[in-house]
């Protein structure tokens, strides 16, 4: 047990300095490259935040646990919005001015509402998997053209220019990303064999695991990130890593069951946990979208938000106490 829990702490340290060099190597190479700071937030940079939870859920579904991915990938939606957003607006209170981040509101939603249909049937099959990575290719290809119409104007823009690295020569950020890479695919694999021993020990499901300590665990970078970007004043950072996040948690995260252990998936994912998911992520639109000026999450919404993630965490451990 004491090997497990080990495993699960250090797997977790790895995962998120791991992240953080994968995503500091890439967008710098991105940069060195040409590639504008507003594209390099909304595309590698989104989707390097994700990459822990896309190399767990994919070892997790190889190992046999699609459970745990699929409570990864939900777990770690109701967690950004929960949990981040709520810590990261209690800590500063979030103006947000960007247009882009409205354009992708809608994209978001429909994004769930994609994925609630395809899982209404009880299975997650290859058919669904690719579904999904269809609408990842068209979701980063829409960001791209959204990020080169509004890269002259977006205040996002200034807020990734002053955080990618603009003086790392190639060498170095190749050096980073490859080892960023190495580091994220050692610690998934520890963490899912810890998490895995542990469910089997309590006798927990491996749903509750992916949707409880592994959710928390790869949701760590975008929560570091948010709290770094509100002290910063770069509201718009701090929101848009959890929508882009969020949609890349659904297209690239939550196909790897489908495309590597597709099944059907326990019952109250469909009764319980994205009814959940799909609440947080219309609250999170109605506070932040700012329909007739900018939006704001302020410190009281931040904890109601902190809240729901506090309840949703103790109805989840009362179940386990039921069973």
């Amino acid at each position: 047990m004491l090997v497990s829990v080990a495993a699960i702490i250090l797997g977790f340290v790895l995962l998120v300095w791991g992240a953080e060099r994968f995503v500091t190597g890439a967008a710098a190479i991105a940069r060195n490259l040409g590639v504008s700071p507003l594209l390099i937030g909304l595309t590698i940079v989104g989707f390097g935040t994700s990459a822990p939870e896309i190399l767990v859920s994919a070892m997790a579904s190889i190992q046999g646990n699609p459970g745990l991915a699929i409570g990864n990938a939900v777990g770690s939606n109701i967690a950004n919005i929960a949990l981040i957003l709520g810590v990261t607006a209690m800590v500063a209170p979030l103006t947000v001015h960007s247009t882009t981040l409205k354009r992708e509101y809608p994209v978001l939603l429909a994004v769930c509402l994609l994925a609630l249909l395809l899982m209404l049937d009880g299975d997650l099959d290859r058919m669904d998997g690719a579904i999904l990575v269809s609408g990842l290719i068209l979701v980063m290809f829409g960001m791209v053209r959204i990020g080169k119409a509004s890269r002259h104007s977006d205040p996002m823009e200034i807020e990734y220019e002053a955080e990618i690295p603009e003086d790392m020569p190639n060498r170095k950020a190749v050096l980073w990303f490859l080892v960023g890479l190495t580091l994220l695919l050692v610690s998934s694999r520890m963490l899912v064999w810890g998490a895995t021993n542990i469910a089997v020990a309590f006798g927990v499901s491996d749903l509750v695991i992916g949707l409880t300590i592994v959710a928390l665990g790869t949701s760590l970078p975008e929560l570091a990130a948010g709290i770094t970007s509100a002290l910063k004043r770069e509201h718009d950072i701090a929101l848009g890593n959890v929508i882009g996040s969020n949609m890349y948690n659904l297209l690239a995260v939550l196909p790897m069951p489908g495309l590597l252990a597709p099944g059907p998936f326990d019952a109250e994912i469909m009764t319980r946990d994205m009814p959940m998911m799909i609440g947080l992520t219309l609250i999170m639109f109605v506070m932040s979208y700012g329909f007739r000026r900018n939006g704001r999450i302020n410190r009281f919404e931040g904890l109601l938000l902190l809240s729901a993630f506090i309840g949703y965490q103790g109805m989840l451990f009362l179940g386990i106490q039921g069973t």
